[in-house]
């Protein structure tokens, strides 16, 4: 008798929804991770590989550079 059944979240969110518009909730939701990203990253736990910082881009070789490592490989 005391939870929340599945009806009466449909209508709460569907009231939110009408009350705010989707773009202030999409607003909101990115505010939100951000202010967590921010906070995991205070609390030292940003050893996340799904963050953009941590990962780290190698450039692409070049048609040269790739030609010329195979020449080492063989010689």
């Amino acid at each position: 008798m005391g939870g929340i059944g599945i009806w009466q979240l449909v209508i709460v969110l569907l009231i939110v929804f009408l009350l705010f518009g989707t773009k202030r909730l999409k607003g909101l939701g990115s505010d939100v991770g951000e202010a967590i990203q921010g906070f995991r990253k205070s609390m030292g736990g940003a050893d996340d590989a799904d963050t953009p910082s941590a990962q780290v881009q190698q450039p692409p070789l070049s048609a040269q550079v790739v030609q010329q490592q195979h020449a080492d490989r063989q010689a």
